[in-house]
This record gives C-alpha cells, sequence and structure tokens, in this order.
C-alpha cells in the first residue's frame, strides 16, 4: 500500500512527509497551475532535493503527438533523473507513445484512465502504475471500485509488476474504497489525507489521557519530568 501526494507547494511536500508515510509525489499540469513555479525545472528538482530517490516523482507530458510525447520525456529525464515517471495519458497516442517509452525502459505511469479497457491496454502496453480516476468515473455514471477489482485481479492472475494507483478523490471515503477494492496506491491532496485526523473523538481520547496523568502527577509533569 501506497500513499502519494499530488502537490508542488514545497511546504505543503515537507510537512506532508515529516508526518505521514508518503512515498511519492505526483503532478499534472492543473496541480503544476496552484503553484505556478517560474522556473518548472528548477522548482521540480527542488522537490527531488525534498523527497530524496527513495520516493517516486511523476511528472506528466503535455503534447498530444506521440512521438512529442517521447521527447518530452527524454527532456524531464535530461533535467530531472531517469528516475522520474512519465505520466502519459492512456489516449490512441499516449498508448503509441507508451510502448515506444517502455522499449528505453522508461518508468510510466498511465493516467487519465476512465475505462477498463484503457487500463488494460496501458497493462498490456508495460506501464509501472495505472492511475483510474476515481471521482470522475464516479461523476460518469460508472463504477470506479469494480474497473480497480477487475484490474486488479488480471494483474494477480497475469502476475504483471503493474501497480494501480487510484486518483481523482473528492473525500476520505473514496481512498478508503479505492484500497479496499485492490488499488495498491492512492495519490491525493494533502488537505483531503489530513482529514483522516480531523475526528474530534482522538483529540477528546488523547484530552482524556492527558487528564488522567496530569491529576496524578501534576499539570506540566510530562513523562519527561516525573520520576
Amino acid at each position: 500500500m501506497e500513499f502519494i501526494i499530488d502537490t508542488i507547494d514545497l511546504e505543503e511536500i515537507k510537512d506532508a512527509i515529516e508526518h505521514m508515510p508518503i512515498v511519492g509525489v505526483t503532478s499534472n499540469p492543473s496541480i503544476v497551475k496552484n503553484t505556478h513555479p517560474q522556473k518548472f525545472y528548477d522548482h521540480m528538482r527542488e522537490i527531488r532535493n525534498i523527497i530524496g530517490q527513495d520516493r517516486s516523482l511523476h511528472i506528466q507530458v503535455t503534447a498530444k503527438k506521440a512521438e512529442d510525447m517521447v521527447k518530452e520525456a527524454h527532456k524531464i529525464h535530461e533535467e530531472i533523473d531517469d528516475a522520474v515517471y512519465i505520466k502519459v495519458p492512456v489516449s490512441y497516442e499516449g498508448l503509441k507513445a507508451i510502448k515506444m517509452l517502455k522499449k528505453e525502459g522508461c518508468p510510466i505511469t498511465a493516467t487519465a484512465i476512465y475505462d477498463e479497457m484503457q487500463a488494460m491496454m496501458a497493462l498490456a502496453a508495460g506501464a509501472d502504475y495505472l492511475a483510474p480516476y476515481v471521482n470522475r468515473i464516479g461523476n460518469l455514471g460508472n463504477d470506479p471500485y469494480q474497473l480497480i477489482a477487475n484490474v486488479s485481479t488480471r494483474i494477480d492472475h497475469d502476475q504483471y509488476p503493474t501497480k494501480i494507483v487510484a486518483a481523482s478523490f473528492k473525500g476520505v471515503q473514496q481512498i478508503r474504497d479505492a484500497l479496499d477494492a485492490g488499488a495498491q496506491a492512492v495519490t491525493a491532496p494533502v488537505a483531503i489525507l489530513k482529514q483522516i485526523f480531523k475526528n474530534p473523538s482522538i483529540d477528546k481520547a488523547v484530552d482524556d489521557f492527558n487528564a488522567d496523568w496530569y491529576s496524578m502527577y501534576g499539570e506540566g509533569n510530562s513523562l519527561l519530568e516525573v520520576e
């Protein structure tokens, strides 16, 4: 199980990796627009410095033609490093680009997946991650969790090394449901992941424990002060 964050905000990334078991950072043009760095590659290199080589970094191409996607992938690797996962939308041209890049050994995140057969095509083409859009699929009246379950079954049956990284969330329940359906990873905004801990019962439990402790040893006498 992997938790990845949708952001390129440097302070948000620092905060998230300090507090949560975050294993990667994903971006796309819309995520980039939210932060709007003046120098894109300098900014992405700084993200790599923050997260290190042990966490994954996913950057999306913007071209629509396969050959141009490949050129953009090469540029990303030249400017940052060849460990960056290239996010490629699973369009007809995108699938061609995935095949071309996998021949070069490029790590690929197949994104903008709305349909099970899209996912199956990207799986067969060798994508390392498949990113179905959970909330958007649901908004179209389809079942994203059945898609995830079916593709997960295929991955297990055929022993693919590919992982499903479910994306496009509006709430914690969607994340839970995606993991329960068989997604090996999720990528979500930091604000949504923080909602997990905004439960008044958690705060009450901590306050109750502290009240019991201080009633015995005096206010302010923590484990550091008592004998």
